[in-house]
């Protein structure tokens, strides 16, 4: 009979041993034997095999008194009384000599590998059935870092055997139908990065809410990475967008969020390690640079590439050499295995209040029930079912009781925290990183949890209505008018990518200005003219920027990166900022730049402002973002639209400052659009043609100017109509003048949303796009094609004049 092979190197391992050494070896041996070569490094260790774990449990007849109490389970016994029972007996089996041996072996070997004597060595559990597309137990067994000389390595293995039996992985084998003497258990030994100096995090290789492909998104937080799996700190997260990272010249970074980071993993004077506060200076700035950012998206997805299927990686920094490693890759499971045919989506039909508390949204769904607040795990039968969950941070010990609760709610963590991750499985919504939702909530409150409205999830007071939908993608019908979508929330562009439409009709920058600036952009260029109170406030929400105007165009242009991102290559709308002078006034610092109008809805508003002395710098600032997001990220699919245009010389005038700003039409396949909301964009519609590429009509103010009435006057509600014949007539009048030169005519507004028979009209005048919210996509979609077959008949033939952009290159490249 052969002997065993109790251990075995990185370099002489692959994916095929899953069940020689587990999912999490193999994969790091995978790398090490085949991804160096393209750079990818991996810290070099070992693993104990399989077949040494057999040994261990048949040397004293372990393995038949772990079936006698799995048998007392599933007759009644509790979980964790029969958890902690084969714990004891495993800790308790000294392991074979033949192990022992073999570990002390390799473990000198590597530090003579290393030139130092008792290296310090990450321990790390791998279970034979781990890491596979259709499950994870990952996080379920222990992990040791900073374990240094043999004979805390030697415990630390045993530990790790034990572990394959916390009452977590015992709870979840018995869910997912796997024997448990079927798992066997490895145990990695991998020398340690001293990323205690420098930083660690996650990368996943699709966005990990949305399962959207096309972004590599990397978390990141000083000190070693346990903290960002375990959910103690709010991480920096980088959004890399992958078309872009193929062209060396572009910039792929197309979204930088700063965390709070106020905790950090070290190194223990002892050994082990100990968690401490970050100074202030850590938490305001950046773990990696752009060019740190990039070598490790660049990583992932070679990583992805060569196992054909999404990823979950684990990265470390060292602080002592700057190197940076990937030290665990696995599948991603939870949104690899969505239907891709199936949207499913929540939405609130009730009016929410103003949120208790607010967080990083996980997962798309809405939940409701009574608030459990608890500091740690309890017995099962004390938590409800339907309970929301309020804590400080979750670890795997919480998992049975996170099966139960309707919703989860933590104080810390961000994305890639283990609440985070444990929740996308379940299907439970999360929100985590609130900061103090055990002080603001309290037992048996009833609330409900929205991960629904974006990328920031809230919970409100009471038991609000909401309603599930599911949508059949493949059922949607194509049709020849393109169906396109209104976006305004960045933080929310990825979730609709599934949607087939045509792209985005309308992207609106005030939401973004609004939301993510936060600022008036005068206000930075002209600090002098704010108050005291003001200027204060500009300083804390511009912390860390030298040059604050570089504040606005960073979060203007990845706000507009991440929409166009998630259409790409389809044409995605971008209207430049069309606020009235009295919201700019309520921007932070607004107030001495802009006039008291009497009727703001017809004053100094969109084009007007764009030339004039009193915006042209901010306008500036507005250029300068797009023209980043087209020509140094490559997100050349986005078109500028102009709104509120009232005269041909705005028109000329608007352009020329876009065109010093470095935005010309046709450079780099510029197009410009503008807003066909004024009566005189319709009457001089080939005279604006000979100016702008397209129209897209603004049916709210369109109305508004054609009929004279303020749109938002209650007593004159029933006079304001798009049906009317006045705007009507001027849609139709519209759209075949500007096809005969070539033009394309859209329509952004709620109206089709609402109106099958005004979505019948747009139809029957030829229109080249509808542009709707994403929850009316598929109704209005069905509507079109209706409309359609009814003027067009089953060919569904395009008017011969209709013409519509498409990316004119396969991946986003200078030209």
């Amino acid at each position: 009979m052969a002997s065993t092979r109790h251990v075995i190197p990185f370099a002489e391992l692959g994916r095929q041993d899953v069940g020689r050494v587990g999912g999490k070896n193999a994969s790091l041996g995978e790398m090490a034997a085949h991804l160096a070569g393209a750079g990818v490094r991996v810290p070099p260790g070992f693993a104990t095999t399989a077949d040494a774990y057999g040994e261990l449990l048949d040397g004293h007849g372990l393995r038949g008194r772990i079936e006698e109490q799995i048998a007392r389970l599933r007759e009644g016994a509790a979980l964790d009384e029969v958890g902690a029972a084969i714990r004891s007996m495993t800790l308790a089996e000294p392991l074979p000599p033949g192990l022992r041996a073999g570990i002390v072996s390799a473990y000198e070997q590597l530090g003579r590998d290393e030139g130092r004597e008792d290296p310090e060595v990450a321990v790390r559990s791998s279970a034979t059935a781990e890491d596979l597309p259709e499950a994870s137990f990952a996080g379920q067994q222990e992990t040791y870092l900073n374990v240094r000389g043999t004979a805390r390595l030697l415990e630390s293995v045993h530990r790790c055997y034990a572990s394959l039996y916390t009452d977590r992985a015992i709870d979840y084998r018995e869910r997912m139908g796997f024997d448990h003497l079927q798992v066997a258990l490895s145990v990695g030994v991998q020398t340690m990065v001293r990323s205690d100096l420098a930083g660690a995090g996650v990368i996943f290789t699709l966005d990990p809410e949305s399962g959207f492909p096309e972004v590599i998104v990397i978390s990141a937080a000083f000190g070693l990475g346990e903290t960002v799996v375990s959910g103690q700190v709010d991480p920096d997260e980088y959004t890399v967008f992958k078309p872009s990272l193929k062209d060396p010249e572009l910039d792929p970074l197309i979204d930088v969020r700063v965390g709070a980071k106020r905790r950090k993993a070290v190194y223990a004077e002892h050994g082990l390690t100990r968690t401490v506060d970050t100074t202030p200076e850590e938490r305001s700035q950046r773990v990696l640079t752009d060019t740190e950012v990039r070598l490790l998206a660049d990583w992932a997805l070679t990583v992805e590439g060569h196992y054909g299927c999404p990823m979950d990686l684990e990265w470390a920094k060292d602080g002592l050499t700057g190197d940076l490693w990937i030290v665990q890759a696995r599948p991603e499971t939870v949104q690899s295995r969505r239907a891709a045919s199936t949207l499913r989506r929540c939405r609130l039909t009730a009016t929410p209040g103003t949120p208790l508390v607010d967080g990083t949204a996980v997962g798309e769904a809405i939940g409701s029930g009574p608030v459990v607040v608890l500091d740690t795990p309890v017995d099962l039968d004390r938590f409800p079912s339907g309970g929301v969950l309020v804590t400080g941070i979750t670890d795997p010990d919480w998992e049975p009781i996170m099966k139960r609760a309707s919703a989860i709610v933590t104080d810390h963590g961000g994305r890639t925290s283990h609440a985070a991750i444990v929740s996308r499985e379940l299907g439970v919504p999360a929100v985590v990183g609130t900061g103090r939702a055990t002080q603001a909530l309290h037992d048996g409150q009833k609330v409900t949890v929205s991960c629904a409205e974006g990328g920031r999830g809230k919970v409100y007071d009471g038991l609000l209505a909401y309603e599930e939908t599911e949508t059949d993608l493949a059922g949607i019908p194509a049709t020849r008018t393109h169906v396109m979508l209104n976006l305004a929330d960045p933080s929310a562009a990825f979730r609709w990518w599934r949607l087939p439409a045509d792209g985005v009709g309308l992207a609106r920058l005030e939401f973004i200005v609004a939301h993510q600036v936060k600022v008036h952009p005068m206000a930075l260029l002209h600090p002098e003219r704010l108050d005291h109170a003001d200027r204060c406030a500009v300083d804390q929400l511009t912390e860390g920027y030298l040059d604050r105007t570089r504040y606005f165009t960073d979060r203007l242009a990845y706000g507009i990166a991440r929409i166009a991102a998630s259409r790409w290559p389809a044409p995605v709308v971008v209207r430049t900022s069309d606020f009235k002078t009295n919201e700019y006034a309520r921007l932070l610092g607004g107030r001495p730049f802009e006039p008291v109008e009497a009727n703001p809805m017809i004053g100094w508003r969109g084009a007007s402002r764009y030339y004039s002395d009193g915006y042209r710098e901010g306008f500036a600032l507005e250029c300068r973002a797009l023209r980043r997001v087209r020509d140094e990220m490559g997100l050349t699919n986005v078109i500028v639209m102009i709104p509120f245009c009232r005269t041909l010389e705005e028109a000329d005038r608007v352009l020329e400052v876009m065109g010093e700003e470095g935005l010309r039409r046709g450079e780099n396949g510029l197009k410009a659009y503008v807003m066909a909301e004024i009566p005189a964009n319709v009457i001089l519609a080939e005279d604006f043609a000979e100016r702008f590429d397209g129209f897209s009509i603004g049916s709210n103010d369109l109305t508004q100017l054609t009929l004279g009435v303020d749109r938002d006057s209650e007593a004159l509600a029933r006079v304001f109509d798009e049906t009317d014949p006045a705007v009507t007539r001027s849609i139709e009048t519209l759209v075949p003048r500007a096809q005969s030169v070539g033009r394309t005519v859209g329509l952004c507004g709620q109206r089709p949303s609402d109106d099958p028979a005004f979505t019948e009209f747009l139809v029957k005048t030829g229109i080249d796009s509808i542009s709707v919210a994403p929850d009316s996509f598929a109704s209005v979609k069905q509507h079109v094609a209706a409309a359609e077959l009814a003027r067009y008949g089953e060919g569904r033939t395009a008017p011969s004049g209709t013409r519509w952009p498409q990316a004119e290159q396969p991946s986003p490249s200078r030209q």
